[in-house]
């Protein structure tokens, strides 16, 4: 609702109530149409302020409406009353402005702004655009390259940088309505024709048409097969080309076409799934979200590689003390200036003072002894992390939290070797640790809800999605991943390249392929972990038995490549070539084709001609099979958990909602059928042979993915 109230004699004040954002439900429109109506009608009002309750002006639209009948007062119509009003109206921005909301002050006639406030069309990121005018009115304000910017990314701008773009007309450290009621005292009895956004005449430049090409040629790009982001240009080019009324018709149409389509689909529900996940009943029937987490003041992290130090910056970025073990002089120096570095960047992008003096440093273990938390961050080698593991429930004070940082080893195993096992769970991050939004929480049946729910909670404070999943080899994530990786393998055995493969799933919408992303991230990483497998053996690559392994279909590339020293970037060389060692520039390598045709004479393999679809769907297919394995065996919550694991670790499409939703969208039949084919075709590989989950949803109508945790919940009480 909006509840209106008279402030020093001529100043009406208009305040939005829904909270916590003060989303514009239809209540709140009503709220605001009928609040406007009564102050324009009462000669006593000269001016006008809409603020938000609670110290937030608006959120944008109540999404919670876009799944069902929209009823009440329609934006458009409410904004062009506010704007057309005979009074001045003005904005009091506190907290956040966001789409809708900032259509809202759009359609005021001045804007005042807190300077802690911040403004966007995040509209995009949900597969929609700023449809209540919002393409037509920003470009008149702030002309075209920075309303392109704004409107085809989705960023907020702080209050600083809206008044220098001229998006607000004044920011303000004090109590914003008092500074917008006061600046309404001050243009009172003035006209606001002036100040109609929508008669603004759109900044023309000579070079529109090159302009527009440049900007949709670089949105194309970084869409990556997202068409909302494509179809803000559209609108915005509608406001340089056609009169305000003929561009309002065009954003509506244009908004017409997104809001009905998948993608919007997949996004809003990626929206809703990330705010959803991980709740999910441990092993014990406990559970994790209704305990009280425990308090975390002080961490420690052991082992400063790679993942250590990104760690050790989330943590001290939360505000936490953070001591940080190293036994090797020449790996703690290094990563105290690298770790030093990242604090000063990440400061410096946030504006606040790098937080240096929260890391502590030692060479010593011991150290830890009184720590609320410990995040073992060593190399993937249990037998070490079992030592470390003995070593802290030795040190550590009690109910200290231990957690491995393991990407897929067994935590069970290792709370075994300690006297409290309840207090082990695994925190899965992913590099650069400080930079990726996903944590894998992982617990085992003797973790405690208690121990679970506190490692949520960090992993919250820490800005992470923090994910719930029970213990199995390689989790939820790189459990998936392998059957994903090995059908790119099996392609390149019977007639694909390197490229073909990345090209297909790059085109999908992922960042980066199979193989380029392999030679990103090191051939030996995933070398040494089959080692550890028992899967390269000396010897067998070079005779038939090379491609069976353990009873089952294996393929020898990646490790014969390793053997030739080919272990991507870092070594110039890997699935591609590049000009120099740690060049990013993937160049296709004719030795790649030569090898592939040379291992295939060698077998007895035939290459055949491979299309886009078969790539595409033995990929994805494999690995969604094993994301119904996975929901099968209680390992994930749902499907939305595991569909934010891979939009938000693993570089899936977010347009695409994530692979469960994916499958549901493509036809749980459909997936079944091409499944059953491929296996049909490759009967060793257990990965295509459909999941008996997959085979009972198909049987019970494929119910929308809402419905499969009653199909997943009864057949866990059949088992």
């Amino acid at each position: 609702m909006a509840q209106f109230s008279r402030v020093s004699r001529s100043v009406g004040l208009i305040t939005l109530q829904n909270p916590p954002v003060n989303a514009l439900s239809a209540a709140v429109r009503q709220g605001i149409v009928d609040t406007v109506q009564r102050a324009l009608s009462d000669p006593k009002v000269k001016t006008l302020v809409i603020c938000g309750q609670n110290g937030v002006f608006c959120g944008g639209a109540d999404i919670k409406e876009f799944r069902t009948e929209m009823s009440g007062p329609p934006l458009v119509p409410m904004i062009h009353a506010i704007e057309t009003a005979n009074k001045p109206v003005i904005a009091a921005i506190e907290g956040i402005a966001l789409g809708g909301g900032l259509e809202l002050a759009l359609g005021c006639h001045y804007r005042i702004a807190h300077s802690k406030a911040r403004l966007g069309f995040p509209e995009v990121t949900l597969g929609l655009l700023p449809a209540a005018g919002g393409t037509q009115r920003l470009p008149r304000l702030i002309g075209f390259p920075a309303a392109l910017n704004l409107i085809t990314t989705g960023r907020h701008v702080t209050a600083a940088e809206a008044l220098q773009l001229g998006i607000v007309d004044q920011v303000t450290d004090h109590n914003t309505v008092d500074a917008a009621v006061k600046f309404a005292q001050s243009v009172e009895g003035q006209s606001p024709d002036a100040r109609r956004l929508s008669t603004y005449p759109c900044p023309r430049p000579s070079d529109l048409d090159a302009l527009f090409e440049e900007v949709m040629l670089k949105v194309r790009q970084s869409a990556r097969g997202a068409i909302a982001p494509v179809t803000c240009v559209q609108a915005v080019r509608a406001a340089a080309t056609l009169p305000y009324a003929q561009g309002m018709e065009r954003e509506k149409e244009l908004m017409a076409t997104l809001f009905t389509s998948g993608q919007a689909r997949a996004l809003q529900y990626c929206f809703f799934a990330q705010r959803a996940v991980g709740r999910w009943s441990m092993p014990s029937g406990a559970r994790w979200d209704t305990s009280k987490p425990k308090p975390v003041h002080k961490a420690a992290v052991i082992g400063l590689g790679t993942m250590g130090r990104g760690i050790a910056v989330a943590l001290a970025q939360t505000g936490l003390s953070v001591v940080a073990v190293e036994t090797q002089e020449k790996q703690m120096m290094e990563a105290k200036q690298v770790v030093s570095g990242m604090l000063e960047r990440g400061a410096k992008r946030r504006g606040v003072t790098p937080a240096l003096d929260r890391i502590t440093y030692s060479r010593n273990i011991q150290a830890v002894a009184s720590v609320d938390l410990v995040i073992e961050a060593v190399f993937e080698d249990m037998a070490l992390k079992e030592e470390i593991f003995r070593q802290l429930s030795a040190i550590c004070k009690p109910g200290t939290l231990l957690c491995t940082n393991t990407s897929g080893l067994d935590v069970d195993h290792l709370a075994s070797q300690i006297h409290n096992p309840e207090l082990v769970v695994g925190m899965h991050f992913f590099a650069p640790a400080h930079v990726m939004k996903l944590l894998e929480v992982v617990y085992g049946p003797r973790s405690s809800p208690r121990a679970v729910a506190t490692a949520m909670e960090l992993g919250k404070k820490m800005g992470k999605v923090s994910v719930a999943v029970g213990n199995c080899r390689g989790f939820v994530g790189n459990r998936m991943l392998k059957p994903y990786v090995e059908q790119a393998f099996f392609l390149l055995e019977e007639g694909a390249t390197p490229e073909l493969v990345d090209r297909v799933l790059e085109e999908f919408g992922f960042a980066m392929g199979v193989f380029r992303m392999s030679d990103l991230s090191g051939l030996d990483v995933g070398w040494r972990v089959r080692k550890g497998d028992g899967l390269v053996e000396p010897g067998l690559v070079k005779g038939q038995s090379a491609r069976i392994r353990q009873g089952r279909r294996y393929s020898p590339l990646g490790d014969l490549l390793c053997e030739q020293g080919r272990f991507g970037q870092k070594t110039g060389r890997g699935w591609y070539q590049y000009d120099k060692p740690g060049s990013q520039v993937a160049r296709s390598d004719p030795w790649m084709h030569s090898f592939l045709e040379g291992f295939r004479a060698q077998h007895g393999l035939v290459a055949r001609r491979i299309d886009h679809q078969e790539v595409l769907e033995r990929c994805l297919y494999a690995l969604i099979n094993e994301g119904f394995r996975i929901l099968e065996e209680g390992i994930a919550a749902g499907p939305e958990d595991i569909d934010v694991i891979y939009v938000f670790g693993y570089g899936w499409p977010k347009h695409r909602g994530g692979p469960m939703f994916y499958a549901g969208m493509a036809g749980l039949e459909k997936v079944l059928e091409k499944l059953e084919h491929y296996h049909q075709a490759h009967p060793d590989v257990p990965h295509l042979q459909p999941c008996s989950l997959l085979r009972k949803l198909v049987a019970s109508g494929s119910p929308p993915i809402h419905k499969w945790k009653e199909v997943i919940r009864k057949l866990h009480s059949q088992l």
